[in-house]
């Protein structure tokens, strides 16, 4: 994937659906479970007795996964509304019961897989629940300026707990909305007067017209299931549910395009929502990586010099000497025709399969290879994936259309040309994302809870470096040269994409910064650049996802170097046995590979850096 993930940890079924969505869905905001909070939630009765028992004698850890991927799934589709206590309290309940049930298992007594996915399903809950603290601040934020928040709510969840419905109180409640929203709206406005009142950021303003998005279509269809069925129900509650929908409707308006500056359009303010240090802590610990955020950005300034150094030789071999960024841009300028991407592109991805098979790298399975397909991206996709993305079964292809402005146009075109696309072809189809999900949907799929992009693009990461050492560039008869800068190009951006994500959710640098570090430091196109931050930061992705692609291929490929060459296991069963091993993260991964990692109950990944990449020896020019 060239360019998802909601920040709050996801159900199984949200993360088997993001597969056909992988970075495609960027544009879109992650449906699912929303996770947090502590205890019960109000109105559910107590249990008589001990809850049962989730691990039964002769069960196996993939149903105990399916079984908390059902309940988790029942659990968030009931309390649907994600801002809510009610949702964040009972999701947590279920993850402290999945907890304890795993307190039971005889560790020692189950095979190595087993063990494994009892380490991953442990780690997967503490980092659910770690993370919920996070979302119990940001709701906090947005209380001061949601009137009413919880009583609303409180209509739609008392409905779907079947309780009787009380009309007149209902319509007194409703009848409030109004005055409460404009008192509200008062304080704000003192607050930019300087008077007092509440400062509003634009990410908590934006984030809390979302909020009464949500509280509109709770109170819809709480109206909708009543509304002449209820004898008395729609005299008492329509006139005060239109005035209080029309209070809410103007008041998230304001907060969106007053206060947070997004009206969409193309120079809208980008908004994000830095998470802070440790909140980074523990994503990394549910990733299980024993590094700090600092440590990891050093690492990408690392890798990013090493990326800079090659440039410069492919520059000079190219007649301009160390000066790579007047060389990238004779290679953005090489491009196809309109009309004629789709083709290049079908031609790259036939003639990555064909050295794969020649090079026995890994298994291919006929149907894989026979039902990927293209398709092209709309001028408005292209606003949020500026370029190729993978998106279940095929691969979205960025190219300009008749309806972009001129300016557009030549930028899609310099950003999408030959030797970028050269590389990003097998990264998104075989044996990138599409091999992945092919084998992923056939070999452990309950491990599919345990979605990582360490994982998932790591192992589009870890072929770029290998296809740079089968000698990819020029394989497709383009000068291999343009095509090593375009590899290069990538390989940086995913190094630049350490550094902006993780300086940005530090609080150490800006939207516009990060923009503009894309630009001047890896040469991105403006427009490019701006649809990448604008995904980055939106909220859609983990705050750790950008920095998963560079992190994750390094963790491979350094596994790679223990393994392969060392003799121990040959290219084909190493490759084959990575996309075997399911999902989850690399600290498992290498467990799964290597039987002289002890595994114990309480096992924790060791805290060893990240090797570099060694520095390969490319293929000669020709």
């Amino acid at each position: 994937m060239t360019g998802r993930m909601s920040y709050t940890r996801e159900s199984a079924a949200v993360r088997r659906s993001r597969w056909s969505r992988v970075c495609r869905g960027a544009v879109f905001a992650i449906a699912g479970l929303a996770l947090g909070g502590v205890g019960v939630s109000p109105g559910v009765e107590a249990r008589d007795s001990e809850p049962p028992a989730r691990w039964q004698d002769g069960d196996d850890l993939s149903r105990l996964i399916g079984r908390f991927q059902a309940d988790e799934e029942s659990v968030g589709r009931f309390y649907s509304m994600q801002w809510s206590a009610a949702r964040l309290d009972r999701l947590d309940s279920l993850y402290a019961e999945y907890a304890e049930s795993l307190k039971r298992v005889d560790f020692a007594s189950l095979p190595r897989e087993a063990q494994i996915d009892v380490l991953m399903l442990r780690t997967s809950l503490e980092a659910r629940r770690g993370n919920l603290a996070l979302q119990r601040r940001r709701l906090a934020e947005m209380d001061a300026i949601l009137p009413l928040r919880e009583s609303l709510q409180g209509l739609e969840l008392g409905r779907r707990r079947m309780e009787p419905i009380d009309a007149r109180a209902a319509a007194d409640l409703l009848s409030k909305v109004p005055g409460a929203v404009a008192e509200a709206k008062a304080r704000v406005e003192a607050s930019r007067r300087e008077e007092g009142g509440v400062r509003v950021t634009p990410v908590a303003a934006q984030r809390a017209a979302g909020v009464i998005g949500e509280l509109r279509r709770g109170l819809q269809t709480w109206f909708e299931f009543a509304d002449g069925f209820v004898p008395e129900f729609g005299w008492w509650v329509r006139k005060p549910r239109e005035e209080a929908d029309r209070a809410l409707a103007e008041y998230a308006k304001y907060l969106r395009e007053d206060i947070a500056g997004v009206r969409g359009r193309p120079e809208d303010p980008l908004i994000g929502d830095p998470i802070g240090r440790e909140a980074l802590l523990s994503d990394l610990r549910g990733e299980m990586i024993a590094s700090t955020p600092e440590e990891l950005i050093a690492l990408g300034e690392r890798e990013f010099a090493w990326c800079e150094a090659e440039a410069k030789k492919a520059s000079a071999a190219l007649g301009f000497g160390d000066d790579w960024r007047a060389a990238l841009e004779r290679v953005k300028q090489s491009h196809v025709p309109p009309g004629e991407q789709a083709a290049f592109v079908r031609d790259c991805a036939r003639a990555a399969i064909a050295l794969l098979k020649e090079k026995d790298l890994i298994t291919i399975p006929p149907l894989s290879d026979e039902t990927w397909r293209l398709e092209m991206h709309s001028p408005e996709t292209q606003r949020f994936l500026p370029f190729a993305v993978y998106g279940g079964q095929y691969m979205g292809v960025s190219y300009p259309t008749d309806a972009m402005p001129h300016g557009d146009k030549l930028m899609s075109m310099r950003g999408n040309n030959r030797h970028f696309t050269h590389i990003v072809t097998p990264h998104e189809l075989i044996p990138g994302h599409h091999l992945q999900r092919f084998i992923s949907d056939r070999s452990r799929p309950h491990r599919g809870i345990f979605f990582t992009p360490f994982y998932v693009e790591g192992w589009a990461l870890y072929w770029e470096f290998r296809l740079w050492d089968l000698g990819w560039a020029g394989r497709t008869g383009q000068d291999p040269n343009m095509d090593r800068l375009g590899m290069l190009f990538w390989r940086m951006h995913r190094c630049a994409r350490i550094i902006v994500s993780l300086k940005f959710h530090l609080g150490q640098m800006t939207p516009a910064e990060m923009i503009d570090f894309l630009v001047d430091r890896v040469g991105h196109e403006r427009m490019g650049a701006t649809s990448e931050v604008r995904r980055y930061i939106a909220g859609d992705y983990s705050p750790l996802y950008q920095a998963g692609y560079m992190l994750g291929g390094l963790q491979i490929h350094a596994l790679y170097r223990e393994l392969v060459p060392t003799g121990r296991m040959t290219d084909r069963e190493f490759n084959d046995a990575v996309l075997g091993f399911g999902m989850g993260p690399i600290a498992m991964l290498r467990a799964s590979l290597m039987p002289e990692v002890r595994l114990t109950p309480d096992w924790q990944p060791p805290a060893t850096p990240i090797p570099p990449t060694p520095t390969p020896t490319p293929t000669p020019a020709r």
